[in-house]
Protein backbone atom coordinates (compact mmCIF):
# COMPACT_ATOMS: atom_id res chain seq x y z
CA UNK A 1 0.00 0.00 0.00
CA UNK A 2 1.26 3.55 -1.02
CA UNK A 3 2.09 6.20 1.56
CA UNK A 4 -0.72 8.27 1.96
CA UNK A 5 1.27 11.43 2.37
CA UNK A 6 3.46 10.64 -1.16
CA UNK A 7 2.29 13.10 -3.94
CA UNK A 8 0.94 11.47 -6.44
CA UNK A 9 2.28 14.13 -8.92
CA UNK A 10 5.68 12.76 -9.91
CA UNK A 11 7.01 14.98 -12.78
CA UNK A 12 6.22 18.04 -13.98
CA UNK A 13 8.29 20.39 -16.09
CA UNK A 14 8.44 22.54 -19.25
CA UNK A 15 11.83 22.15 -20.93
CA UNK A 16 13.45 23.43 -23.96
CA UNK A 17 15.36 20.01 -24.32
CA UNK A 18 13.96 16.85 -25.91
CA UNK A 19 11.40 14.81 -24.22
CA UNK A 20 12.15 11.13 -22.68
CA UNK A 21 8.99 8.99 -22.98
CA UNK A 22 10.79 6.23 -20.84
CA UNK A 23 11.52 9.45 -18.33
CA UNK A 24 7.50 10.08 -17.87
CA UNK A 25 6.82 6.36 -17.79
CA UNK A 26 9.38 5.56 -14.90
CA UNK A 27 7.55 8.82 -12.75
CA UNK A 28 4.17 6.92 -12.67
CA UNK A 29 5.50 3.80 -12.42
CA UNK A 30 4.11 1.97 -9.32
CA UNK A 31 3.48 -1.22 -8.12
CA UNK A 32 -0.36 -0.14 -6.63
CA UNK A 33 -1.49 1.10 -10.38
CA UNK A 34 -3.40 -1.57 -12.69
CA UNK A 35 -3.14 0.94 -15.55
CA UNK A 36 -0.68 3.67 -17.02
CA UNK A 37 -1.91 5.75 -19.64
CA UNK A 38 0.58 7.62 -21.88
CA UNK A 39 0.06 10.08 -24.34
CA UNK A 40 2.72 11.70 -26.71
CA UNK A 41 1.85 14.11 -28.40
CA UNK A 42 3.79 15.23 -31.85
CA UNK A 43 4.83 18.04 -34.22
CA UNK A 44 2.90 17.18 -37.40
CA UNK A 45 3.64 17.97 -40.88
CA UNK A 46 0.54 19.82 -41.53
CA UNK A 47 -2.72 22.46 -39.97
CA UNK A 48 -5.32 23.55 -41.44
CA UNK A 49 -4.73 22.35 -44.73
CA UNK A 50 -1.05 24.01 -44.99
CA UNK A 51 2.39 22.15 -44.52
CA UNK A 52 4.06 22.77 -41.16
CA UNK A 53 7.63 23.19 -41.52
CA UNK A 54 9.04 24.28 -37.91
CA UNK A 55 7.72 25.66 -34.68
CA UNK A 56 8.39 27.21 -31.60
CA UNK A 57 6.79 27.10 -28.34
CA UNK A 58 7.21 29.50 -25.22
CA UNK A 59 5.23 29.70 -22.42
CA UNK A 60 4.25 32.89 -19.71
CA UNK A 61 6.08 32.75 -16.67
CA UNK A 62 3.22 31.29 -15.09
CA UNK A 63 3.00 28.25 -16.97
CA UNK A 64 4.38 25.78 -14.78
CA UNK A 65 2.16 27.09 -11.43
CA UNK A 66 -0.35 26.58 -14.40
CA UNK A 67 0.38 23.36 -14.79
CA UNK A 68 0.35 21.94 -11.50
CA UNK A 69 -3.05 23.53 -10.94
CA UNK A 70 -4.46 21.50 -13.39
CA UNK A 71 -2.42 18.23 -12.17
CA UNK A 72 -3.97 18.68 -8.68
CA UNK A 73 -7.42 19.16 -10.48
CA UNK A 74 -6.70 16.20 -11.63
CA UNK A 75 -5.20 14.15 -8.85
CA UNK A 76 -8.78 15.61 -6.95
CA UNK A 77 -11.14 14.32 -9.58
CA UNK A 78 -9.68 10.83 -10.09
CA UNK A 79 -8.45 8.25 -8.33
CA UNK A 80 -4.81 8.58 -9.55
CA UNK A 81 -1.78 6.73 -8.15
CA UNK A 82 0.65 8.88 -10.27
CA UNK A 83 0.91 11.52 -12.63
CA UNK A 84 3.23 13.23 -14.93
CA UNK A 85 3.10 15.80 -17.67
CA UNK A 86 6.32 17.58 -19.38
CA UNK A 87 6.25 20.07 -22.04
CA UNK A 88 8.48 21.24 -24.77
CA UNK A 89 9.70 24.68 -25.51
CA UNK A 90 11.18 26.33 -27.77
CA UNK A 91 11.90 25.47 -31.36
CA UNK A 92 10.76 21.90 -32.83
CA UNK A 93 11.02 20.26 -36.14
CA UNK A 94 8.29 17.77 -37.62
CA UNK A 95 7.98 14.40 -35.43
CA UNK A 96 9.82 16.31 -32.77
CA UNK A 97 7.52 14.97 -29.04
CA UNK A 98 6.09 18.31 -27.98
CA UNK A 99 4.26 16.71 -24.72
CA UNK A 100 4.21 13.78 -22.67
CA UNK A 101 1.28 12.98 -20.26
CA UNK A 102 1.31 9.88 -18.07
CA UNK A 103 -1.14 8.70 -15.62
CA UNK A 104 -1.68 5.69 -13.28
CA UNK A 105 -4.76 4.26 -11.71
CA UNK A 106 -5.77 1.12 -10.03
CA UNK A 107 -7.68 0.57 -13.12
CA UNK A 108 -7.13 1.16 -16.45
CA UNK A 109 -10.38 3.23 -17.54
CA UNK A 110 -9.91 5.22 -14.91
CA UNK A 111 -5.75 6.02 -16.25
CA UNK A 112 -8.13 6.83 -19.59
CA UNK A 113 -10.00 9.15 -18.37
CA UNK A 114 -7.85 11.05 -16.27
CA UNK A 115 -4.75 11.31 -18.91
CA UNK A 116 -7.62 12.44 -21.27
CA UNK A 117 -8.39 15.08 -18.67
CA UNK A 118 -5.15 16.48 -18.09
CA UNK A 119 -4.03 16.53 -21.74
CA UNK A 120 -7.07 18.35 -22.33
CA UNK A 121 -7.00 20.60 -19.57
CA UNK A 122 -3.23 21.19 -20.43
CA UNK A 123 -3.83 22.47 -23.65
CA UNK A 124 -6.53 24.67 -22.85
CA UNK A 125 -5.68 26.34 -20.14
CA UNK A 126 -1.58 26.23 -19.75
CA UNK A 127 -0.60 29.64 -21.23
CA UNK A 128 1.93 28.16 -23.91
CA UNK A 129 1.62 29.41 -27.37
CA UNK A 130 2.66 27.71 -30.21
CA UNK A 131 4.36 29.59 -33.28
CA UNK A 132 3.70 27.50 -36.46
CA UNK A 133 5.79 28.19 -39.85
CA UNK A 134 4.62 26.83 -43.06
CA UNK A 135 5.85 26.26 -46.09
CA UNK A 136 4.65 28.73 -47.95
CA UNK A 137 6.40 31.25 -46.00
CA UNK A 138 3.18 32.28 -43.44
CA UNK A 139 3.02 31.95 -39.74
CA UNK A 140 0.85 32.14 -37.29
CA UNK A 141 0.75 32.14 -33.69
CA UNK A 142 -1.65 29.74 -31.55
CA UNK A 143 -2.71 29.81 -28.09
CA UNK A 144 -3.00 27.27 -25.36
CA UNK A 145 -5.45 28.97 -23.82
Amino acid sequence: MKDDLADPIRLLALRDTPLSLDEVHTAVADPEAGGTTVFVGAVRDHDAGKDVVRLEYSAHPSAEQELRRVAEKVVADFPVVALAAVHRLGALQVGDVAVIVAVSCVHRGEAFEAARRLIDDLKHTVPIWKHQRFADGTEEWVSAC
